[in-house]
């Protein structure tokens, strides 16, 4: 997965929540004023680019579009420090936890109101299979213990400097056939994990989902309004072999597409842009992106 972008009203308190909370550093910005976009990451790992779009109005939570971006981290001391900086953010709000068996996960809100997970992921080695599906659940995983646990000084400190990365994105949508039609049939994701009610995983390479749908909110939900949330979603693909592989499954599903050269986008059934990338497109091309 590669950067997510926000359609955000104030970009300000954005870019400083996601700098202080998360300790995403701005790595690169055009435009100004109303046309900004900034990237943020760590390192020199894009994870969120921010478009600045103030005359949309709020999003509908019943809408189409995205239930949060995961930030995945390396180590257990890299996730507490991480949460713990962002639970002294009283610009956002702290929703929960929980051990979903392949990985630990904490979850919060954005000034906007966007999700945010913030999870590390168990060794594959624990995960279980059964039938082709990678088990999944939600089990109590106590914050103030996990913090206790693993949270360190050095950890804290070295901020921006302990890598992170986008690790999945979980949306919402209107049901959940026509989302496997084109997230699975069209793009190429395989299903990982279909026992949710409301709820389908689906990745590439094995992993537990690179991005999840449900309808738990968004049931009968039609396409987008332009709206603040959620503008793009980014794929990696190894090379333009995969492109190809992609926009034959497009044509056949007789969806419209633009192909540079080295990426594709598409817009899912509710409106969501889907970009697919090679490596090494540069943070630059990501701030010429369309926001969807």
């Amino acid at each position: 997965m590669d950067a997510v972008t926000l359609r955000v009203g104030d970009l300000e308190t954005m870019s400083g929540y996601y700098a202080s909370a998360f300790a995403l550093e701005p790595l690169e910005e055009r435009g100004q004023g109303r046309t900004a976009h900034r990237v943020l990451g760590r390192g020199a790992t894009p994870m969120l680019r921010l478009v600045h779009t103030p005359d949309l109005p709020a999003g509908d939570p019943r809408q189409a579009g995205l239930f949060h971006t995961a930030f995945l981290f390396d180590d257990a001391a890299a996730l507490a420090a991480t949460v713990y900086r962002a639970v002294q953010d009283t610009r956002g709000r702290f929703t929960g936890s929980a051990d979903h068996l392949v990985s630990e996960a904490f979850y919060l809100t954005d000034p906007e109101g966007n999700g945010v997970e913030l999870y590390t992921d168990r060794p594959r080695e624990q995960w279980t299979l059964r039938d082709g599906q990678i088990l999944m659940d939600t089990r109590w995983l106590d914050p103030n213990g996990y913090l206790r646990a693993h949270l360190t000084e050095d950890a804290l400190a070295a901020g921006p400097s302990r890598s992170g990365r986008v690790g999945h994105v979980h949306l919402q949508v209107g049901d959940v056939p026509t989302a496997r039609a084109f997230y699975v049939g069209a793009l190429g994701l395989e299903t990982t994990l279909t026992d949710i009610p409301g709820a389908l995983f689906a990745s590439a390479g094995g992993y537990h989902h690179h991005i999840a749908m449900n309808t738990w909110n968004s049931a009968g939900a039609g396409p987008r309004a332009a709206a603040l949330g959620l503008g793009d979603v980014a794929v990696t693909v190894p090379g333009r072999e995969d492109l190809d592989a992609l926009t034959a499954r497009l044509r056949a599903a007789a969806l419209p597409f633009a192909d540079d050269g080295r990426s594709v986008t598409v817009a899912d059934p509710w409106g969501t842009q889907v970009t697919v990338s090679v490596p090494g497109t540069s943070v630059e091309a990501l701030l010429e992106r369309p926001a969807a």
